[in-house]
């Protein structure tokens, strides 16, 4: 996300900002520009920018260790900066069937062959019960589902994002090699970030114990990498979900600016979870929706 000059930033596009991951931006060999082209429907360009699933999680390595400082402004002008740890909420990766049919081979051994349900049923009813898989068919509007992963267990039970990643590499070599053009459109992933501390502390404030929830598309088809800077590929999300949120100070200064902004973005979230089929049970969890 890029603020141009003189623009004041509120509290809310402070967050966007700090925790908007920026990858090493790589360039794709011409010989492949046209077939990935044809693959994904992609406009013609001359030139393609593309970052690896690795690079895009080495990110998320010092902030999962000591949290993504975000500058805040209190509604009496004192300054702080709020610390927020990042811990993988959802993902979901699909890729064409051709180009990763090894990868196929590897996850193949994860799925569930005792059912005569297919996996394509499986993932269209999804309801958030289970909390990884990988490799399973799709239509081709999505592409093949190499791996998703949702988490449902408590913030206190999970992991920093790095550290999940860590684990389920593993089994999922994907997750480290894939790259961004070899991901279909419908390719996502949603980050939960939870306050951790702020600086200068000694104040207990409210407002700063939100949690929010960011939508991050993963595919190059879905990216503007034409406007990419020298410090590589910028991922702000598409959507937003938060939980806790209260008071002034998440929405104080261009209040009606960032009111429409949250409810945009989780607009947004809520259209693209539909779209695919999926529920999330973070996104329903920051909503107040509760399942039986």
């Amino acid at each position: 996300m890029r603020f141009d000059a003189g623009l004041t930033r509120s509290n809310l596009d402070c967050f966007l900002h700090c925790t908007a991951p920026t990858v090493k931006s790589r360039f794709l060999p011409k010989s492949e520009i046209r077939k990935l082209n044809r693959l994904w429907n992609h406009r013609e360009k001359e030139n393609v920018e593309y970052f690896t699933l690795s690079d895009l999680w080495n990110c998320y390595g010092e902030w999962s260790a000591y949290g993504a400082g975000v500058p805040i402004t209190l509604n009496d002008y004192e300054a702080l900066v709020q610390y927020y740890v990042p811990y993988l909420s959802a993902v979901q990766i699909f890729t064409s069937s051709s180009p990763v049919n090894g990868l196929r081979e590897e996850t193949d051994s994860f799925s569930d062959e005792s059912s005569d349900e297919s996996d394509t049923d499986k993932l269209l009813r999804w309801d958030g019960c289970s909390s990884e898989d990988g490799g399973s068919e799709q239509d081709s509007r999505l592409g093949f589902l190499y791996f998703q992963y949702f988490e449902r267990s408590t913030p206190y039970g999970r992991v920093p994002l790095m550290d999940k990643i860590n684990g389920l590499c593993g089994r999922f070599p994907g997750l480290m090699s894939l790259r961004s053009v070899d991901l279909s459109p419908a390719s996502w992933m949603a980050v939960a970030w939870y306050p951790i501390y702020h600086i200068p502390m000694g104040r207990t404030i409210k407002d700063l114990s939100t949690c929010f929830l960011t939508y991050h598309t993963l595919s190059s088809s879905l990216q503007d990498t034409e406007g990419a800077g020298d410090d590589g590929i910028s991922l702000p999300p598409f959507g937003l979900a938060t939980y806790k949120m209260q008071g002034g100070v998440w929405v104080s200064g261009n209040a009606g600016r960032d009111r429409e902004k949250l409810g945009s973005l989780l607009s947004a979230a809520d259209s693209w979870l539909k779209q695919l089929g999926v529920r999330h049970h973070d996104f329903d969890y920051f909503r107040g929706i509760r399942h039986g």
